[in-house]
């Protein structure tokens, strides 16, 4: 057994692996969680209220140029 029959089985072990992981991850038992996931973007709990300054700020730069 050399270097490149190892190569070889790692090779079809990783090729195995990424198999699994595609079959778990479009399996019928997470649709349900990925279509509900799919949609927390779409969710509006609480209305959008924009921040509104209730009068002019006066930063640190502005006092020291006016001092």
């Amino acid at each position: 057994m050399d270097i490149n029959d190892l190569r070889s089985i790692f090779t079809v072990l990783a090729f195995i692996a990424f198999i699994g992981i595609v079959w778990w991850a479009y399996s019928d038992r997470r649709k349900a969680t990925y279509d509900e996931a799919a949609m927390l973007p779409l969710d509006d709990d609480s209305p959008f209220v924009p921040m509104v300054p209730s009068g002019p700020q006066v930063t640190k730069n502005q006092e020291r140029k006016s001092s």
